[in-house]
């Protein structure tokens, strides 16, 4: 009998959506729990958990979870409010979940979201879940990934200025993310992924007429990579790589900035209501590679305006469990062979 993935759940900022989007979620895998494949680590509040099992109508024995509360922490959880008193919440609750991977109590962490704002109002100066867990596990070179079903892409840089996005493309960071997405494609059970690597300029920088970074630095690592047998195309218009990757062309593009990677996975994602405005359903994954532990989330924020109310959709989380059991399962394999 296989043994039980442990995922350490982050509740984010108790104060947002997390508390109840872990409830759902925990309640729709409550079968995957029974049978064995997964233990549900809830970290965070068992008191915010406790408030939002009665908010969607659950009875939290039914979701065969173990809490872990981090607190006490000091001033009262205000459901929809930004305030330091979520940002630790959140800080701790990560703090607790690396720890428990990198002793073993925990396979993986899966995370709900925090917010920037709130934690840098308690002290804590991350731009995000990547850049603390780098921070935590002691790695500076995390690689961010957004994955919806076969619409997978990593980031060269993420949260920086766009002005800074030149500087830090570098062969050193392209070689790295090159690799880390190879390693998780093969692990998704991908024998020989195809790579797509997105230009920085328009039009690829049109021979150097809009840019020369795609020509000098790009170009040349990626013939390094298809030398060495690999299978990667580029530098790509990022006006169509997205396309063909859709059009699965490719298993993955790497992107060289923030929005150039989010928005077409997130256009995909977020499923609006044509007739009303109103997002009916939000599904994707945010996955940290690179790091000695593996980290998947959810692909959307703490929706402050609508915690509380109920209404919240716990699809992004579940597929945030999803890949990480399917990475985790694929490492378990490899690892076996």
């Amino acid at each position: 009998m296989n043994k039980a993935i442990r995922l350490a759940v982050t509740m984010g900022d108790p104060a947002g959506i997390g508390p109840e989007i872990i409830a759902k979620a925990a309640f729709q895998m409550r079968e995957e729990v029974a049978a064995g494949r997964i233990e549900f680590i809830v970290i965070g509040s068992a008191k915010a958990l406790d408030k939002a099992c009665v908010q969607v109508g659950l009875a939290r024995d039914s979701l065969l979870l173990r809490m872990i509360d981090v607190g006490p922490v000091d001033g009262e959880i205000v459901t929809g409010k930004i305030a330091a008193v979520g940002g630790e919440w959140a800080y701790r609750a990560v703090k607790r979940a690396a720890e428990m991977v990198q002793t073993d109590e925990a396979d993986a962490i899966v995370t709900a979201p925090l917010s920037k704002e709130a934690l840098h109002m308690a002290g804590h100066h991350f731009e995000g879940h990547t850049e603390l867990l780098a921070h935590l596990t002691g790695m500076r070179d995390a690689v961010m990934m957004l994955a919806h079903g076969p619409m997978r892409v990593s980031h060269v840089t993420t949260h920086c200025p766009l002005g800074e996005v030149p500087s830090r493309v570098t062969p050193l960071r392209l070689r790295r993310v090159f690799d880390v997405t190879l390693d998780a494609l093969e692990c998704l059970g991908i024998e020989k992924p195809r790579l797509a690597v997105a230009a920085l300029n328009p039009h690829a920088g049109e021979g150097g007429i809009l840019g020369k970074e795609d020509d000098v630095i790009i170009a040349p690592i990626i013939k390094e990579y298809v030398a060495k047998g690999y299978d990667v195309t580029g530098p790509v218009p990022g006006d169509t790589v997205f396309i063909k990757l859709r059009a699965r062309q490719f298993d993955a593009v790497v992107a060289m900035f923030h929005d150039q990677g989010h928005i077409p996975v997130k256009l995909l994602g977020f499923n609006v209501d044509p007739a009303t405005g109103v997002w009916q359903a939000i599904s994707g994954v945010n996955v940290t590679l690179g790091l000695p532990i593996l980290r998947t989330s959810v692909d959307h924020g703490t929706a402050f305006d609508i915690a509380g109310t109920g209404v919240a959709n716990a699809d992004s989380l579940v597929d945030a469990v999803d890949y990480a059991m399917k990475l985790l399962e694929g490492r378990r394999k490899r690892g076996a062979q």
